[in-house]
């Protein structure tokens, strides 16, 4: 780990006065939409807003988030061959599911458009995913210990495959090796590849009925410039349903079907990096003189415009461990420059990566606010790989995938995102455990705590290894492993055992700021100054600290975490090493190891299931989203909260990001924010920080959007909420309170 110091980053005065609440900032765009553009983004933006591109449920909405357009329910429903014939948990009636689902999709080309497609359902809405009475009972066992959640994707296809081999060899590929088993009698394996052709001939109909269509409308349209876009448009596809792109606008195209049609799994993987996927192609068209500068930036807006919440990378290394960035690595930011909005895009950072792209990444950030692209440390990403056992000649394909979680592409599942293990529960545990006991020191209250951690992790893996028996026939991602390495020769799923090579469980951690607050309170009023009994601090939080106000002050004023006090922050480096170790000792049916990630989707929403904690913090009080602070405690300002995050040791987990909500004002007086966020960035991931959320924010304005939706100055406000972005007046109203009343830093 460096020895730099953060707070050696150049800053920038604060603003002072009443009228630095005001301030902001007007930055030029780089790129001017041309009115084709125009039109394609204020579509998006309607389709959002009229709320036809929501995604979640009442539990947990997630704002403009999705790829798919409301039209109502699929109308063909009753016909779906899993409810007219009936349901079976395998690979074919899961793949001929699928396949009915795809043919009955609408074929729509808009004017303008020179990326088509879209989907408007996806397989969670018409087929049936319910787990059996045996792994219900697991779940509800292991969520009173606090492990819970279900296996649904988050992973990262290698979209390599399909761009070399075209869907046509991939099919070709599976109908060789569902001959071979069918020939070895092994039924199982022919059945699911029986199901996986059916997926890709679906795929290929589809993609050749949007040929079809753009001929159709070349017949009747008068306008010479739509026609001959209308008959590009055919000619592409008719080629890339079962070839491989020739030329860089038809690799755009693949790539937007392929990432689109993926989507219809219906979870929220990773694409890998993008710019080393589309670099040849980009140079063969440039060199054919037939793709100018304009022309590559805006098919990828267009693309962008499309899949919204959905992650690619660029940048990283090579095999070799050199600078992987390219032509292409400016080309996919220069997309998203021209459009703003958002799909979600990760730069993949390290000490020799091309100055002048990371700088225009660091001013691409600056400008628009919106957290993209998210900043990511290859070098700790490659190393927490090459740390759980994946070999350097894999490892180096590591590529940041989706909110704070990383992957090998193609040869990894995941299980992402939706695995959740409540801190606050052991915590509680410990506590009426140590009361009982009737312990005398911290040590053998941490002691009780690691215990009941274990209890906690053993949960976890009692839970998923009850859903992993199950997962292949149930939840299979098979469009998803049609570009993986693995699945098609050995007639297995990516999600079911050996699918491919790499299979480590991602365990999601809520609520580690607060149990870090919460031990270090108790050390020192409880062990240390003896001013309460352990007793009275269970009474106190169980009782949401009612008629205790004078006691509650005194646990809320004690050192918190995020202020770089390293008393308080060993100690929640102490926890974390506690989590990664006894998750490293538990083994999934797959044979590999659970992984701690140190970041929540939005569990720390979760608040008034949770309750009181012994930080002070009340019930109706959010709690810390993920390694960040406690909302108002980091009061010493950005760099001393970076320097807290930057002690945890990275390489041990898969993810942790620093989320930052700036102030226009806090820049005030700087000219060049993007080389503060350069500089600041590059330290930060010098000192081990692996990850960094950056908004930027007018608070002003984002109270008046709450009030003001229909203001048309909000309505293409984005901001990244936790691992995702959203429109912000596309959130429910308790997720934007939350968002802003978070620490919007107004200090260094």
């Amino acid at each position: 780990m460096s020895n730099a110091t953060l707070a050696e980053v150049d800053v920038a005065p604060k603003a002072t006065g009443a009228d630095s609440d005001h301030v902001v900032m007007q930055e030029p765009p780089r790129f001017v939409q041309s009115p084709r553009i125009q039109r394609l983004a204020q579509r998006s933006r309607e389709l959002a807003i009229s709320g036809k591109r929501r995604l979640g449920t009442p539990e947990m909405p997630l704002g403009d988030h999705a790829c798919w357009i409301h039209i109502g329910p699929f109308p063909y429903l009753d016909q779906l061959p899993s409810r007219a014939n009936g349901y079976e948990a395998t690979g074919e009636s899961w793949g001929r599911d699928y396949a009915f689902l795809l043919d009955h999709f609408p074929i729509e080309i808009h004017p303008d458009e020179r990326i088509v497609g879209e989907i408007h359902w996806e397989m969670h809405m018409v087929r049936q995913y319910v787990w059996p009475e045996s792994v219900q009972q697991v779940v509800r066992e292991s969520a009173k210990l606090g492990a819970s959640g279900h296996s649904s994707g988050h992973t990262c296809p290698d979209l390599a495959i399909g761009l070399a081999q075209g869907f046509g060899g991939i099919l070709e590929r599976i109908k060789a090796s569902r001959a071979k088993y069918t020939r070895l009698d092994d039924q199982q394996k022919a059945c699911y590849l029986h199901g996986l052709e059916m997926i890709c001939e679906a795929t290929i109909r589809f993609i050749r009925r949007h040929a079809d269509r753009a001929l159709e409308l070349a017949q009747t349209e008068t306008d010479a410039w739509q026609k001959q876009t209308y008959l590009r448009i055919a000619e592409c596809c008719a080629h890339i349903c079962d070839q491989p792109p020739r030329n860089y606008y038809e690799g755009v195209q693949w790539v937007h079907f392929t990432v689109m049609l993926d989507r219809v799994v219906g979870h929220g993987n990773g694409y890998g990096r993008l710019d080393l996927y589309l670099i040849d192609l980009y140079r063969r068209s440039k060199a054919a003189g037939e793709l100018s500068d304009e022309e590559a930036r805006e098919y990828l807006s267009e693309m962008y415009l499309k899949l919204r919440g959905h992650f690619f990378s660029v940048g990283g290394r090579d095999e070799q461990l050199k600078d992987a960035t390219n032509e292409m690595s400016y080309v996919v930011l220069e997309g998203y420059d021209l459009v703003g909005d958002y799909n979600n895009l990760g730069v993949m950072w390290h000490p020799d990566i091309d100055p002048d792209f990371y700088a225009y990444a660091c001013d691409v950030l600056a400008r628009h606010g919106e957290s993209i692209p998210v900043l990511v440390n290859y070098d700790l990403m490659r190393d927490a790989q090459l740390r759980s056992g994946i070999p350097e000649e894999d490892a180096w394909k590591v590529v940041y995938s989706g909110c704070q979680w990383f992957c090998i592409p193609g040869q990894e599942y995941c299980d992402q995102d939706v695995n959740s293990y409540d801190m606050i529960k052991p915590l509680n545990r410990a506590l009426a455990t140590a009361v009982e006991q009737g312990v005398g020191s911290f040590d053998e209250l941490y002691a009780i705590f690691e215990q009941e951690l274990t209890r906690t992790a053993e949960a976890m893996r009692n839970l998923k290894n009850a859903q992993y028996g199950l997962l292949g026939s149930l939840w299979p991602e098979m469009f998803t492993s049609m570009n993986s390495h693995g699945p098609i020769e050995r007639g297995i799923d990516m999600v079911d055992n050996r699918g491919v090579d790499y299979q480590f469980t991602s365990v999601n951690i809520l609520g580690i700021p607060n149990v870090a607050d919460s031990l270090h309170a108790i050390r020192e009023l409880v062990f240390g100054k003896k001013r309460y009994a352990l007793a009275e601090v269970q009474e106190a939080v169980a009782a949401n600290w009612a008629d205790r106000e004078p006691m509650r002050q005194r646990f809320l004023n004690q050192a918190k975490f995020g202020n770089d006090s390293d008393e308080v922050d060993a100690l929640l480096v102490r926890i974390t090493d506690s989590l990664a170790r006894i998750l490293e000792r538990q083994i999934n049916l797959r044979g590999h190891h659970f992984r701690a990630s140190l970041f929540h989707f939005q569990g720390h929403l979760n608040h008034l299931a949770i309750g009181a904690t012994p930080d002070g913090r009340l019930a109706e009080e959010y709690l810390a989203h993920g390694i960040n602070p406690q909302v108002g405690r980091n009061t010493t300002g950005l760099l001393a909260t970076a320097n807290s995050i930057a002690k945890i040791d990275q390489r041990k987990f898969q993810g942790g990001t620093m989320q930052i909500e700036l102030q226009p004002r806090f820049f005030d007086g700087k000219d060049d924010i993007g080389g503060y966020v350069h500089a600041f960035s590059e330290t930060f991931f010098a000192k081990g920080g692996i990850q960094i959320n950056l908004n930027i924010m007018d608070l002003h304005k984002l109270r008046d959007a709450m009030e003001h939706p229909e203001n048309p100055a909000y309505q293409n406000i984005i901001v990244r909420v936790t691992g995702y972005a959203s429109r912000f007046i596309c959130l429910p109203r308790h997720y934007q309170q939350e968002f802003v009343e978070r620490m919007n830093y107004e200090g260094f």
